[in-house]
């Protein structure tokens, strides 16, 4: 009943006048900057996070919910019609999507898109309502070995996840990590990589990081690729938004299944909604009657995927939540929203924070549903959003990102940084680096930093007690494994069979 009592705690707030606007504002600006070939959730939020400075705490991440959530529907309109993934998770939608679209139900496509990313943020919701809880209390008994060593365990499984090439990942990784300990020593109280500028003392400001390798370099990045690649060719929308009986009848099952596998893949440090996507694409495919329709439009080829790749981007929230983890990029990004307002995630955060964290929850039920509503009446509207030029839209991001950096700290030096990482973001995605390893160094790296130290202070300086202590001992022999698996995993498939 605790539960029971601090949700509605929480919706008693959420539906606060303010609350409720800004919520419905969240989802709005999510889903008309998510709908943007190639901005996915973690640009979508880095690119409005200065703009959202003004607010309260509370209604800040309510408003940052209803764009999390809002930019996490907006990839499924460029996947069907312009066969454009925003992402890789985003693959599979494309694969019978944007059949559908040719065949003229494109209406049906984006519908079950829609629905099932309602179904599967809402189970996700109330799991993260009754989980959540129990997992700060166990959270709450961790020490900072143990600590120390999940943040390791994020690191590895991350970088190895995400980069084809672990030396590129680990590269990235070390990057952010560098990034994360320019300032001042909190324990010496020495300057580090400061280079003598004072605004440096600080720390670099990431939220002008992020803003730089998301907005700007993914800016950078479309406008590089409109030379070389023709604009995709946009289908029409034909009919009207809906779903038949056999639509419905073929979707329900698909949605429940991705749901199952998206949410419990995206709350564990693997890196993303892609592993989920691609399986519920694969079950599907096996488990459906109608084989002979994938790759030609098979309805449930759309459901089960988006509904894995949103339940797996909303698992992400609770392990940020609970331990203060974030592990994926656009929980990286999250969690910088949670830091400009000197808010730490972690297994105090439903102790000395219920009210806001409750009505933070209370409200991803009601952006949810606010999205379904939005979504498909506003389809036409989103598809008049994409015929704008796309040099006109790149040239609009540049600008807002740089005004949203500037408006923040009013510093030169914050915009020049912002700039920087852009092109350093631009840079990464031309030569295949991964920038998830180098947002989440940057920002668990200090975080990481204190809990090693606070470990050597408990061990007098034996840092050998990561290793005897059981459980962060267990922890790091796992983050070996998420690290070298892989790379054996491709020698092995790379080595010839040898004829008997």
């Amino acid at each position: 009943m605790g539960v029971l009592n601090d949700l509605v705690g929480g919706f008693a707030n959420a539906f606060s006048p303010m609350h409720l606007l800004l919520a419905f504002a969240g989802c709005t600006l999510g889903s008309l900057v998510g709908v943007l070939p190639g901005l996915g959730p973690a640009t979508t939020v880095a690119l409005l996070l200065p703009l959202t400075f003004v607010f309260d705490p509370t209604g800040a991440l309510v408003l940052f919910a209803g764009i999390y959530y809002g930019g996490m529907y907006g990839g499924s309109t460029t996947a069907i019609l312009l066969n454009v993934p925003g992402e890789t998770a985003s693959v599979p939608t494309t694969l019978e999507g944007h059949p559908m679209a040719k065949s003229g139900r494109a209406g049906a496509a984006l519908a079950t898109a829609a629905i099932g990313s309602f179904v599967a943020g809402t189970i996700s919701t109330v799991a993260i309502t009754f989980i959540g809880p129990g997992m700060a209390q166990i959270a709450e008994k961790i020490q900072p070995a143990e600590y120390f060593a999940v943040m390791v365990l994020a690191f590895a499984t991350v970088t190895a996840v995400v980069a084809d090439a672990p030396a590129r990942g680990l590269c990235s990784l070390f990057l952010g990590l560098a990034i994360g300990l320019v300032g001042i020593d909190s324990l010496t109280g020495q300057a580090r990589y400061t280079f003598g500028v004072p605004e440096l003392y600080d720390g670099i400001q990431i939220v002008a990081v992020a803003v730089g390798l998301f907005a700007i370099g993914e800016a950078l990045y479309t406008a590089a690729r409109m030379r070389r690649e023709p604009e995709q060719e946009m289908l029409p929308l034909r009919g009207k938004i809906g779903m038949s009986p056999e639509d419905w009848r073929r979707s329900w099952k698909p949605w429940l299944r991705g749901t199952a596998i998206g949410l419990p893949i995206g709350a564990l440090p693997a890196g993303g909604a892609e592993i989920p996507t691609f399986l519920s694409y694969n079950l599907e495919r096996r488990l459906s009657r109608h084989k002979k329709q994938f790759g030609k439009g098979a309805i449930e080829g759309v459901a089960g995927p988006e509904a894995a790749n949103n339940a797996a981007f909303s698992g992400v929230l609770m392990p940020l939540l609970t331990l203060g983890i974030p592990t994926s990029a656009t929980a990286g990004v999250l969690l910088i929203a949670f830091q400009m307002y000197n808010v730490q995630p972690g297994p105090q955060l439903f102790d000395t924070q219920p009210g806001l964290v409750w009505t933070l929850i209370a409200s991803l039920y009601i952006g949810n549903f606010m999205l379904l509503l939005l979504n498909l009446p506003l389809i036409p509207l989103w598809v008049k959003l994409l015929r704008l030029p796309r040099p006109l839209l790149t040239a609009g991001i540049l600008v807002f990102a740089a005004l949203g950096v500037y408006a923040l700290s009013q510093n030169a030096v914050d915009l020049g940084i912002a700039v920087l990482f852009g092109v350093l973001g631009f840079g990464m995605r031309r030569t295949g680096y991964p920038v998830a390893p180098l947002i989440l160094g940057a920002v668990l790296g200090p975080m990481a930093e204190t809990q090693f130290r606070r470990t050597l202070v408990f061990s007098e300086g034996d840092w050998t007690v990561l290793l005897t202590r059981p459980l962060s001992a267990a922890i790091l022999c796992l983050a070996a494994v998420a690290l070298v698996g892989p790379m054996v995993a491709r020698r092995l498939r790379r080595r010839p069979v040898s004829s008997s």
